[in-house]
């Protein structure tokens, strides 16, 4: 269960997870309100079932009742949730049945919650999966209560095949790039792939590109990541900031793209700058995969990956000036990003599976 099936790390993880489920013999269903990614997810075999799990609204705790008929009558073994508000509705529906016959309840906390009543039900699963040391270390200082044996650390992961070392794409996708971004020719091409939100660090970004121009750098930053809806004003004002520093000719707000990892393989760097520690950080392991240099704050789930694959792409949260003296580095000389990292999705999803077999079995 989870809010919605349109785009991101915990999106992807769920039609991950469900097409093994499928390709080992399983029945799979997944509860959301529908999105762009329902019809891959029943195209690789899932059940989708479209509930307004996810409605911040009193309301939605209507759905209580319902849910629990849906459970018996569909035979669920494992109720695994992903989100707050569908968390609270699983939990009630879950605490309400027969301990004896009931599933097995599995939250996977994917991100440091505000610490508080809505947010502590991410920690009522019989088993709690972390996706990664950061998400761990979270819940021992906020959730003393929480029992070391029932939380699991599994990192998301990345397929190699899907994200292979040394990628480059076909010589269509490529021209067809090349037409429909002229403003990039002979330019190197700096990427942040993220959604449009204020603490992804799209500001930074856009203050990088205007240092390295400066500098006569033949550069060109690319934005990846659409805002949201609700979120437009902060659209146009990253545009406001762009076009003021005189950059609309050396910065693309590319939007949602299906072929981030083509992107991605084609720029010199890509970077993570969220001002808040990232839980996990997927977009980090897939450049890294692909054998393109990452340069990342260090902390959060993305200071763990570099610290374990690329260590010299770390900097310090906010140190501007090391960004740009880095990336100038890096531009005049790349550095060797090791092929093969242990963030793996074949490692997440055995270790996802054994979770829902050991509650089972």
């Amino acid at each position: 269960m989870l809010p919605a099936l349109n785009a991101g790390g915990v999106e992807r993880g769920t039609l991950e997870v469900a097409q093994h489920l499928v390709n080992h013999g399983h029945r799979s269903l997944v509860m959301s309100a529908g999105g762009r990614m329902v019809e891959q997810l029943e195209r690789e075999g899932s059940e989708h079932f479209s509930w307004p799990v996810g409605k911040k609204s009193l309301w939605t705790l209507r759905l209580i009742w319902k849910l629990r008929r849906f459970l018996v009558e569909q035979k669920v073994d494992i109720l695994h949730v992903r989100s707050r508000m569908p968390a609270w509705v699983a939990y009630l529906a879950w605490k309400g049945m027969d301990p004896a016959t009931r599933p097995h309840l599995v939250t996977t906390v994917h991100g440091p919650y505000s610490v508080n009543f809505y947010g502590a039900v991410m920690t009522r699963g019989e088993r709690v999966i972390a996706i990664s040391e950061t998400i761990r270390h979270y819940l021992h200082t906020h959730y003393p209560e929480l029992p070391d044996a029932s939380i699991r650390l599994i990192y998301r992961g990345v397929s190699p095949e899907q994200f292979p070392f040394g990628y480059t794409p076909d010589a269509q996708w490529r021209s067809d790039w090349d037409k429909q971004n002229p403003q990039m020719a002979g330019k190197r091409v700096l990427t942040l792939p993220a959604r449009l939100t204020r603490w992804k660090g799209q500001e930074e970004f856009i203050e990088l590109i205007r240092r390295l121009r400066a500098r006569g750098l033949p550069v060109h930053g690319l934005l990846v990541g659409e805002a949201h809806h609700k979120r437009q004003d902060f659209l146009r004002e990253l545009r406001a900031l762009v076009a003021a520093a005189g950059l609309d000719a050396d910065i693309t707000f590319a939007g949602h793209r299906r072929d981030v990892r083509e992107v991605m393989a084609v720029s010199s760097i890509v970077y993570s700058l969220s001002r808040e520690p990232e839980a996990f950080g997927r977009t980090t392991v897939e450049a890294l995969s692909l054998g393109v240099p990452v340069i990342g704050y260090d902390h959060g789930g993305v200071g763990e990956q570099l610290s374990s694959i690329l260590p010299e792409g770390r900097v310090r949260l906010g140190d501007l000036d090391a960004l740009e003296e880095l990336t100038v580095r890096w531009l005049d000389s790349p550095p060797r990003v090791p092929e093969g990292q242990p963030f793996t999705l074949q490692r997440m999803l055995d270790s996802t599976l054994s979770v829902y077999r050991e509650l089972t079995d």
